[in-house]
């Protein structure tokens, strides 16, 4: 893929330098060498429009000009044509933070790399799913980007209005794209971390485009290291509030009324931020937001991992890291917005909306920590969420 990338720059070269020699002895030149030249010229142009139909080929070089993970979901003309379209800057500016996130925990996992999948969806777009499995620091780390478009199934459509979309009509068009990873590592003094940023659009039946923007980042520890917790939410209140400093307040709230399990009467975490529906502003506006907001993830996270992966831990501890990827998965299953849009969604990508879900977890019959226990000092912050900064 490399080397198609440098012969492209290379045709175009040769093709410049024989188009300047071809002028130069345009007067001094026999007609048949100045044939030669044009015919050469024409040669180098037309191999290297050859290359560049291949959208793959030439879409591989973008992909290592800037540092992704893989080929972009959407076609390179197509990318080109409407780099100024909010789908395309999302797009472009995902892939980014999937790359950065991804490379960070390569580099703290020490020799194993993301397996990168890249799917397309029959009914329109598809994804770039990177797992990291079963590895010295990470269990299962996976960063998925989805680029999908097609009709708004009725059940989608649904649950939007009962958030209070007005959406007229049926079989709407939409488009949606996001990232969104869930990072399970083997260490259980190292927190897990969730993040998910995306861009919709829907148009309705009277024509009207509907857009907005959703996300956040939330931490979930399995035992309660209070630095680590301040740390964590400052970052994002440092990065909320380079936009607007009723952001941190407001959507830290949201997230722990939103990542709350119910039948447990516990959050599922330590929260972090929260919003979606954003659309109050101008689409710039809360691109930038977002932005910024997806690009603090790493420095967020990865003093953590830093801190706490080569901490010892004992069985007992791996025991109530698995009981605790329990409530995750209950909370996943049973109340995430996310997951339940994907599955709803026809041809959905079944192992990429699963890919949250921890490689191992574990139930015990009415399991209570012990009174004055590390785990009862978490389960005591689980149900009783505070105000870390």
């Amino acid at each position: 893929m490399v080397h198609v990338g440098r012969f492209y720059g290379y045709a175009r070269t040769a093709r410049n330098l024989l188009t300047l020699v071809s002028f130069q002895t345009r007067k001094s030149c026999s007609r048949s060498l100045r044939n030669v030249f044009t015919i050469a010229g024409v040669s180098t142009v037309s191999f290297a429009g050859f290359l560049t139909k291949s959208g793959k080929l030439f879409a591989a070089s973008l992909a290592e000009e800037n540092g992704w993970m893989s080929d972009p979901v959407t076609d390179i003309d197509d990318m080109e044509k409407n780099a100024d379209t909010m789908r395309i800057r999302m797009e472009k500016m995902l892939m980014a933070v999937q790359a950065e996130f991804c490379r960070a925990l390569e580099e703290e996992e020490g020799g194993k790399k993301f397996v990168v999948d890249k799917w397309q969806r029959k009914q329109g777009g598809g994804g770039i799913t990177c797992v990291l499995q079963d590895g010295k620091v990470f269990e299962k780390a996976g960063v998925n980007i989805s680029v999908v478009m097609g009709e708004l199934p009725a059940a989608a459509a649904q649950q939007m209005r009962s958030r209070g979309k007005s959406l007229e009509g049926d079989k709407l068009p939409f488009f949606a794209t996001g990232i969104s990873s869930v990072i399970h590592p083997r260490n259980p003094h190292v927190p897990t971390i969730h993040f998910n940023y995306r861009y919709f659009e829907v148009t309705d039946s009277t024509g009207k485009k509907h857009w907005w923007f959703g996300g956040g980042t939330d931490l979930t520890p399995y035992f309660l290291d209070e630095q680590d917790v301040v740390h964590f939410h400052k970052t994002l209140k440092t990065a909320c509030d380079k936009h607007d400093t009723s952001y941190y307040p407001k959507f830290k709230t949201w997230c722990d009324k939103y990542f709350y399990i119910k039948h447990r009467e516990e959050s599922r975490g330590v929260g972090g931020i929260f919003f979606d529906d954003l659309d109050d502003r101008s689409s710039d506006e809360l691109f930038q937001y977002v932005s910024t907001m997806a690009k603090s993830v790493t420095p967020s996270y990865l003093p953590l991992v830093q801190k706490n992966k080569d901490k010892g831990y004992s069985y007992k501890d791996r025991r109530w890291q698995l009981l605790r990827r329990g409530r995750y998965v209950e909370f996943n299953l049973v109340y995430d917005r996310g997951t339940k849009f994907g599955l709803y969604t026809p041809g959905a990508r079944y192992e990429s909306i699963l890919m949250s879900l921890p490689l191992n977890a574990s139930w015990e019959y009415c399991h209570t920590p012990s009174p004055g226990s590390e785990e009862a000092k978490l389960t005591e912050i689980l149900r009783n969420p505070k105000d870390w900064v």
